[in-house]
């Protein structure tokens, strides 16, 4: 089987490279904080101690990192060292410039996939994400497929483009949920009431997603996606919710909690 090499083991990238190193998979991993391998370790994966040691013998690459800044920075060890004909799949929420930008630097040498996921860890643990796969994804489908099911986007950089679609709605639609309720509290409605009557309602699923247990989504990533959205274009409705979320963010703790720990916060400031 291909020799794989997963960089970036966060609470999505963990769990996801665990699913290819059980299904049988060599597995190089690499994590700007080594200590985060460990588990996969001990499981069978072989640690890296550089972007560029990970990758050198890799015949596919997927990197699972926070942002573009992150991105780039792997990128500038690890470009150098692939080998030709490599595949890379790019599964971080970056927005298509850096896909782009990406895939400019890497030229003729090797073939970029962008492919994020719609999912949290629960379903990255159970290799049921949602796939936005844009670009030549021959050659890796089957990789992809260990990980959930695939929706093919078209050409390289939709994948990213569209995920930022889904996710500045799903983002801006809990922040929506935690100041409906606290319209609810200030007209003196019952707190369990308003959440069954919105749970009805057409925006059930936001209302379970502010609500969520047992998944994560850091609200720091949550701004980060809400920053890359308002930069394209004029978004005045997400620019009010990127500024509920940094002002329950002013809580470190928080910006590092899911998105359902915000909420909160958004609803009883």
């Amino acid at each position: 089987m291909e020799q794989i090499a997963f960089l970036g083991l966060g609470h999505m990238g963990a769990p996801m490279a665990r699913r290819l190193l059980a299904a049988g998979h060599p597995l190089t991993v690499w994590n700007r904080t080594a200590a985060k391998a460990e588990p996969l370790v001990a499981e069978g994966a072989v640690l890296a101690a550089s972007p560029a040691d990970a990758v050198r013998d890799a015949d596919v690459v997927v990197t699972m990192l926070a942002d573009p800044a992150a991105l780039d920075a792997v990128a500038d060890e690890i470009v150098p060292a692939l080998r030709p004909g490599a595949r890379w799949i790019e599964m971080s929420t970056v927005g298509p410039d850096a896909v782009r930008e990406l895939a400019a630097r890497l030229g003729a040498g090797a073939t970029l996939v962008d492919a994020p996921v719609m999912g949290s860890t629960d379903r990255a643990a159970t290799g049921e994400l949602g796939i936005l796969a844009g670009g030549d994804t021959a050659g890796v489908e089957h990789v992809l497929a260990r990980l959930g099911t695939v929706t093919r986007t078209g050409s390289l950089g939709t994948a990213a483009a569209l995920k930022l679609v889904i996710n500045a709605s799903v983002i801006g639609a809990v922040a929506l949920v935690a100041e409906t309720l606290r319209l609810a509290d200030a007209l003196g409605v019952d707190g369990d009431t308003a959440r069954a009557a919105l749970a009805n309602g057409p925006i059930g699923g936001a209302v379970a997603r502010t609500f969520a247990d047992g998944v994560h989504f850091a609200t720091a990533l949550a701004m980060k996606d809400l920053v890359l959205a308002t930069k394209t274009t004029e978004l005045p409705a997400l620019e009010a919710v990127l500024a509920d979320y940094r002002r329950a963010a002013d809580d470190p703790a928080l910006a590092q909690a899911d998105i359902s720990r915000a909420a909160a916060r958004i609803r009883n400031p």
